[in-house]
């Protein structure tokens, strides 16, 4: 037998990979239940902006009896339970609102419902059916009234009171209301937080004596616990050193207090954080535990979680764009993996003494679901089927390709349906956003949906994300969009391989992504015969001071320095100062409302592509900010996309 060699086994090997469909998805009609029970859908941009998303949320009832779903079942949006195990077992209508909070007794649970915080008894089925359309139901307890920003409710350990946040003012405070709405909400810390820095959330010393957490009151720059006491409201700041990552979580004994974090005098390693143990009774405490992997934060939404024993950790942790949980002892050491289900993790939550975990999940072919596991090990057990079947969805090909200086970078690749068969099709390069953060394993229906409109997609793992080490991640800092833009050039030599690949190759992205996307055609050209950059940063010396908060810090850190301080390393981010070198056509698409990337970037960016008298197109949309809401919008950001795309790369042709 002939043995195949170069590009042809290259594409032999990724035409077979992802020959396999997505079980379900070849027969039904449009609209259909597939065996499963789940809706079958087309991959059009109308279904894919309809909240066919499955579960957005969960939390696991302290006893790990019953499960908290938000999702939106059959049009109907709100809060579902169900119990935390058994695959069959019935999902039943709760009431409309987000973010439950269960009691520490498990007979109530508080909730986010148009724009308050309610409390209501956690009965289900018939017991809940009176709660009908309305925003709460006649059992539910209104605790807030006019209060801006409520969010992020938690219940003290006696269960009488909750402390949440909320933003009344220009800033975030911290404030407590009797679980039985006896009194009127008090304001127990005064400038917790920015008003644009939703991140961390109160958490209760297992006395109830004192609440944790994070604030920025001793240095803008910073994120440091700080501890309130409960009955005075006094306020001392318990960490100097480290940077926090993740809302602090109390000890079972209340002696130990464990968050993730980086340490102030290093980078701020995104999804690779430390675990830090602090003392509660003795400020500047702070150390790492001490072990071979890192801890990732999701842009602070998870958390460590303790046993009930206090003997282990629990955390979750990301390699390659896919996340699993892991258990660490608490003095350090060895960490192990609990679970290898991979996919992407979010909204992770765990039962009293974490005996048992709940999450959503979505994989490459499975759109989000809840999941459960059990401390003790086994498989994750599914609980719901709620996301719907993609017709024509296939997994895409993990490989490797070789970057300009030698290092290979991750690529997932998706094949249009008849990629092989004789056509060759245009290419794209599509780069992820967050910068340092990774191409995640999920569903990932933007590429899935250009695969099936003719595209031969390549996302790729460029430097400086995570999920393959601090090394890794460290070949970015102070140089954004440098050798970044350049792994993607070099992904498009790679797409020009295939044979299956027409010789026209475009690249997109949003946010950073969008940011990298109009680096790499500057940067390298030659590469790229379209470009579509969306929300991207572009003038980032010229729109600092517009960002948000953590849009600042991560600025300020990836640069090392403020613009003032460092003003060479924004050059090189500074896409604006090499638009002279584009010689591709270019789409620009940005949210006048952005604050994340402030729309002075498209701004700039036009402006200077008006100059220099480029071929281009630029559309901005009213009202949206860095992650557009309305369905409408998002829709018509796609299609311009693909229009722009087929227009200056053409379509698939023998």
């Amino acid at each position: 037998m002939r043995r195949l060699s170069g590009r042809a086994a290259v594409a032999a090997a990724v035409l077979l990979a992802g020959a396999g469909t997505l079980a379900g998805c070849g027969s039904p009609e449009r609209g259909t239940a597939s065996e499963s029970g789940r809706e079958t859908l087309d991959l059009t941009l109308e279904n894919i902006n309809a909240s066919h998303d499955g579960p957005s949320g969960v939390a696991l009832s302290p006893d790990g009896e019953r499960l908290a779903v938000v999702a939106s079942v059959a049009g109907k949006r709100g809060i579902y339970l169900r119990s935390a195990s058994g695959a069959d077992a019935a999902l039943e209508w709760w009431r409309e609102g987000s973010s439950p909070v269960w009691s520490p007794d498990g007979g109530s649970m508080a909730f986010i419902a148009g724009g308050d915080l309610w409390v209501a008894p956690a009965a289900s089925g018939a017991a809940a059916a009176s709660a009908g359309a309305s925003a709460a139901g006649d059992s539910a307890q209104r605790l807030t009234r006019e209060l801006a920003g409520v969010r992020d409710a938690a219940f003290s350990p006696d269960g009488k009171s909750i402390a949440f946040y909320a933003t009344p003012d220009s800033v975030q405070d911290i404030w407590v209301v009797p679980a039985d709405g006896g009194a009127e909400p008090r304001r127990l810390v005064s400038k917790a937080a920015e008003h644009d820095d939703p991140r961390f959330e109160p958490a209760w010393s297992p006395d109830g004596r004192t609440i944790a957490y994070v604030s920025d009151r001793a240095d803008y720059w910073s994120d440091d616990v700080w501890l309130v006491d409960v009955a005075s409201g006094r306020s001392s700041q318990l960490t100097r050193k480290l940077m926090a990552s993740s809302t602090p979580v109390w000890s079972p004994k209340g002696d130990r207090i464990a968050l993730f974090g980086t340490a102030k005098n290093e980078y701020w390693y995104q999804d690779l954080s430390y675990i830090y143990l602090v003392n509660p009774a003795a400020a500047g405490s702070e150390r790492p535990i001490r072990m071979q992997v890192f801890a990732t934060d999701a842009i602070m939404r998870n958390r460590p979680f303790w046993s009930g024993d206090g003997r282990t950790i629990y955390f979750p942790y990301q390699q390659r764009g896919s996340d699993d949980l892991w258990a660490v002892p608490d003095t350090g050491g060895v960490a192990t993996q609990v679970t290898t289900i991979g996919g992407s993790i979010r909204s992770l939550s765990a039962s009293a003494g974490a005996g048992e975990f709940a999450f959503v999940r979505a994989g490459p072919t499975e759109g989000a679901e809840a999941y459960s596991v059990a401390a003790v090990g086994g498989a994750p057990e599914r609980l719901t089927q709620l996301s719907p079947v993609w017709r024509g969805v296939r997994a895409p090909v993990e490989l490797s390709y070789r970057s300009f200086d030698g290092s290979y970078m991750q690529g997932f690749l998706y094949l249009p349906p008849k990629a092989g068969e004789g056509e060759r099709c245009p290419a794209l390069v599509m780069v992820h956003g967050g910068g340092t953060n990774s191409y995640m394993q999920n569903v990932n229906i933007t590429e899935q949906y250009l695969a099936s409109r003719g595209f031969v997609v390549l996302a790729i793992n460029y430097r400086g994300g995570s999920g393959f080490g601090r090394s890794f991640q460290d070949l970015a800092v102070g140089d954004w969009m440098g050798g970044q833009a350049l792994d993607a050039g070099a992904a498009s030599d790679f797409l020009r391989t295939l044979p299956y690949v027409n010789g026209k190759v475009g690249i997109y992205g949003g946010s950073y992504g969008g940011s990298t996307s109009l680096a790499a055609a500057t940067r390298t050209p030659d590469k790229f015969d379209a470009v579509v950059a969306m929300r991207g940063a572009y003038a980032e010396d010229k729109s600092f001071d517009e960002i948000d908060r953590l849009g600042k810090i991560f600025t300020k850190t990836g640069h090392g320095a403020l613009p003032s301080e460092n003003p060479e390393a924004y050059r090189v981010s500074n896409t604006v100062e090499r638009l002279d070198r584009l010689q591709a056509p270019l789409l620009l698409m940005h949210g006048e409302e952005d604050r994340r990337v402030p729309f002075t970037n498209f701004k700039v960016a036009v402006a200077e592509l008006q100059r220099l008298g480029k071929s281009f197109e630029s559309h901005s949309y009213p009202g949206e900010g860095h992650g557009f809401r309305k369905p409408e919008n998002r829709i018509d950001m796609s299609r311009r996309l693909e229009t722009f795309f087929q227009q200056h790369l053409g379509t698939c042709a023998r």
